[in-house]
């Protein structure tokens, strides 16, 4: 079996959401680089920074694709997911599409 990736959301320090992922076997270290400022840019301004969310994936096109997906997604379909709300997810996927939604 393939080393595989992780998909991850860290809860920052201002209370925001960082979405990535890591082909990092342990992602307790991703964690760690981050808190330590090691990546710059989004999260060395918002640490300490805890992990909220993960999910392994086999290959890193899939992780990459999800990532993509969820970062288009409101914070509430975001902490839905955190919470593992699949009924909230379900019904907030079901919407109507805005103009103005992103």
């Amino acid at each position: 079996m393939g080393q595989g990736c992780w998909f991850y959301i860290l809860h920052c320090a201002d209370g925001s959401y960082y979405i990535g992922t890591s082909r990092l076997d342990d992602l307790e270290t991703r964690v760690s680089q981050h808190n330590l400022g090691l990546f710059g840019g989004y999260t060395a301004k918002r640490r300490p920074v805890r992990l909220a969310y993960s999910v392994h994936f086999d290959r890193i096109t899939d992780a990459i694709a999800y990532e993509r997906q969820v970062k288009g997604w409101t914070r509430t379909k975001k902490e839905a997911l955190i919470r593992g709300d699949f009924d909230l997810l379900q019904k907030l996927a079901k919407r109507p599409f805005s103009a103005h939604q992103s």
